[in-house]
């Protein structure tokens, strides 16, 4: 698969870690797994990972702290 970016890079397996704001603070995902591209690292996430990450968010924004660092291969 052609990156969607540079158009000339190469997409691999690879793992991100993922930012997100939240309401009461942040929330740091490490290890999601993506598609990245070799030439300019452009990152894409699959449907079924960014569908999961909504999960995880979801689920630990009912917990009021400010900062959460999860890791997605324990949590998923």
């Amino acid at each position: 698969m052609n990156c969607l970016v540079c158009k000339d890079g190469t997409m691999i397996e690879s793992f991100e870690t993922y930012f997100a704001k939240l309401k009461t603070g942040y929330m740091i995902i490490e290890n999601v797994p993506c598609m990245r591209c070799k030439q300019c690292g452009e990152v894409i996430f699959s449907m079924s990972v960014l569908e999961k990450l909504e999960d995880l968010i979801a689920a630990y924004e009912k917990i009021q702290s400010k900062i959460f660092i999860v890791d997605y291969r324990q949590a998923a």
